[in-house]
């Protein structure tokens, strides 16, 4: 293991993250907010000169293999969910350090799960820094880092497949560091596509772009108590819902449809099967809602707003679906398991790796009736390797004996079993809500510290997809 290494990339990053504060300082100069001000100074500076600290003298050996990318990745992501927590105490507007981690570690892994009960009442460079935490880790920390510092491409590459959401990662053209730009292009394109259309529905500009950073991360945080409901508006609920979907897609056929590949686009398996999931669940659930709300079309409207918000993992709301039919709960908290796609910035099981399980499933069920067949797990007509399938399995093994785990450490904190298990489904797929207690209308503040940062974990956990934070707790045997 080469610590040397491990240290330098992640000063690098912490000097980075303490550049970005400078954002939302400005925030905070423009509303003449003074303690917000020096909060987010006094961190930025303090991170940027940690940073330099440790990348004054760089390492002579620069190697990075795949145990140093999940290492550098799962450091980074632990010392910027502790460090970008220090503005919420230092202004005071979350006083309490294990409820500011929780905030961060939401706001970071695109959870949107909040302590808050006075959301509007934060500060704007606050609520800013909130919504921007979506936007820088949507994409991933060190991503958003290559994006804009160029590394050699053996690291990049390491670093990417380490953060990366989903079974697999890889390149669109020849140099890594190349297409983590145009991924970050197109990024970028679609929260400003986002933003300039919730303007033209009328939401002032603060809000705009803080919406559209926390759906581009499919976070959910919101400057408003009620979230997307509070604006009352079947134009923004359907811009919401329709950029939650974008977001929710394989990055990657984005760029095929840009080079004129439409043929790959409309083959891949991948994304039929996500919109197949989301358009049987509207169906369902609009058909079982009706009665509540008398119209089908209103039915539709909220019905696809919470399949999206909740198979994106973004976590807004329009309604509060625990006071839908049993049907429909069952429906949503089946849809936070299964998340978004492979390469895009919703999280989840992703429905490649749902695909990958269901076909091994029926591969074994075949094997089992007849033996001597051979049968392939097929995705977009071809075999997939078998490490991969396997690998696929050993993930989701490991990801229900963690999830269960928690779920079993989580309820010494005395909550009710809805409670308890939903808020650890909901942290480790990244998803926000759960039910009764940390449903739509309610929050995690009713948890003590102690469970708050087991539940910053559980988050952790999902955004890097177990492996990197697993790698720390390891020892290689020499």
């Amino acid at each position: 293991m080469n610590y040397r290494m491990i240290v330098y990339l992640t000063a690098q990053i912490i000097r980075a993250v303490g550049w970005l504060l400078l954002v939302p300082l400005i925030v905070a100069a423009v509303f003449a907010e003074r303690a917000s001000f020096f909060a987010f100074l006094a961190t930025a500076v303090g991170m940027i000169l940690l940073g330099t600290l440790f990348t004054l003298k760089k390492p002579a050996n620069k190697a990075v293999y795949t145990r140093e990318g999940m290492a550098v990745v799962a450091c980074a992501w632990i010392a910027v969910s502790v460090l970008g927590a220090l503005p919420y105490v230092f202004s005071g507007d979350i006083p309490s350090l294990a409820d500011a981690i929780f905030e961060t570690a939401s706001g970071l892994t695109t959870t949107g799960s909040t302590i808050l009960n006075d959301i509007e009442g934060m500060s704007k460079a606050c609520l800013f820094w909130r919504a921007f935490t979506h936007f820088i880790g949507g994409m991933g920390v060190l991503i958003f880092m290559l994006a804009i510092l160029p590394q050699a491409d053996t690291r990049t590459m390491h670093l990417v497949r380490a953060e990366s959401a989903g079974p697999t990662a890889g390149k669109l053209v020849a140099k890594m560091s190349i297409s983590v730009r145009i991924l970050y292009g197109i990024y970028i394109t679609l929260t400003m596509a986002e933003m300039l259309f919730l303007l033209f529905g009328g939401m002032p500009f603060f809000d705009a772009i803080t919406t559209a950073f926390a759906t581009a991360g499919t976070g959910g945080f919101s400057v408003k108590a009620g979230s997307i409901a509070d604006y009352n508006s079947a134009y923004v609920d359907f811009i919401v819902t329709l950029f939650m979907g974008l977001f929710s897609v394989n990055f990657t056929l984005y760029y095929l449809l840009l080079s004129k590949k439409f043929m790959q686009v409309f083959k891949n398996e991948e994304l039929r099967t996500f919109l197949g999931i989301c358009a049987v669940s509207i169906l369902l659930i609009t058909g079982n809602i009706v009665p509540i709300y008398g119209s089908i079309l209103k039915a539709l409207r909220y019905a696809g707003f919470q399949v999206l918000t909740i198979i994106s993992t973004a976590g807004f709301g329009t309604a509060d679906y625990t006071e839908w039919p049993a049907f429909s709960q069952m429906i949503l908290l089946s849809l936070m398991f299964v998340g978004g796609c492979a390469g895009s910035t919703g999280g989840g099981l992703k429905v490649m790796r749902i695909i990958v399980l269901f076909k091994s499933a029926v591969r074994e069920v075949k094997r089992t009736l007849c033996p001597r067949a051979v049968v392939t797990v097929k995705c977009d007509g071809r075999a997939l390797d078998k490490e991969m399938v396997r690998g696929v399995c050993n993930y989701f093994v490991v990801f229900m004996l963690l999830l269960a785990g928690s779920a079993l450490l989580l309820s010494l904190d005395g909550h009710d079993v809805p409670t308890t298990v939903s808020a650890v489904i909901t942290c480790m797929n990244n998803v926000g809500p759960g039910l009764n207690e940390v449903g739509p209308s309610g929050n995690f503040a009713g948890f003590s510290a102690w469970a708050k940062l087991l539940l910053s974990v559980d988050m952790l956990l999902g955004r890097l997809e177990i492996y990197p934070l697993l790698v720390l707790f390891t020892v290689r045997k020499k």
